[in-house]
């Protein structure tokens, strides 16, 4: 069962938050490009048209997005994947990334997104929402405040990339 949200609400502004569809792609990127400068990463997107359709649209998608279009425009975006606890036996979300641009932000439409992954998980009777926030980004943590988020203080993520994931899967081969 392919992981979708098929409901479509009438937002303030005239906007509609919806699931992603084929064609939204173009938006999705200009988006994730907004959201790369705003976290002070500018070249930091190697993502593409073609990348998204297939990881969104493709025979096995593995991420979704909903979306909140106004006037033709997407001006808000949340993508997020299944993850899976094993204390639970239930899935989860991963929040990878939550956007509104920024004239569009007086309206509710980032509450209006996340609040819609909530009702995935409530739907689907999956445990948790989850998802990072930069330390520096104080008024996103004011906002997941506001919405009722609380920190994982006692867990850090971490990561492996590049040279340093090369490296310890090719430690497999000796």
């Amino acid at each position: 069962m392919t992981p979708r949200n098929p409901h479509s609400r009438a937002l303030a502004g005239g906007a509609v938050l919806r699931d992603a569809r084929p064609g939204d792609e173009p938006g999705i990127l200009a988006r994730i490009h907004d959201l790369a400068v705003y976290e002070r990463e500018p070249d930091a997107v190697e993502n593409t048209v073609e990348a998204l359709a297939e990881t969104l649209f493709g025979d096995e998608p593995r991420a979704f997005t909903h979306v909140v279009e106004r006037d033709g425009v997407i001006v808000g975006i949340a993508i997020w994947f299944l993850t899976y606890s094993t204390w639970t036996g239930r899935h989860g979300i991963w929040l990878e990334d939550l956007f509104v641009a920024e004239a569009h932000r007086a309206y509710g439409y980032g509450k209006a997104l996340i609040a819609s992954l909530a009702e995935v998980c409530i739907e689907r009777e999956y445990s948790r929402l989850e998802w990072t926030v930069l330390d520096w980004n104080e008024s996103a943590i004011g906002f997941y405040r506001s919405i009722g988020a609380a920190p994982m203080a006692e867990w850090t993520t971490q990561r492996l990339v590049g040279d340093d994931l090369a490296v310890l899967a090719a430690s497999l081969e000796r």
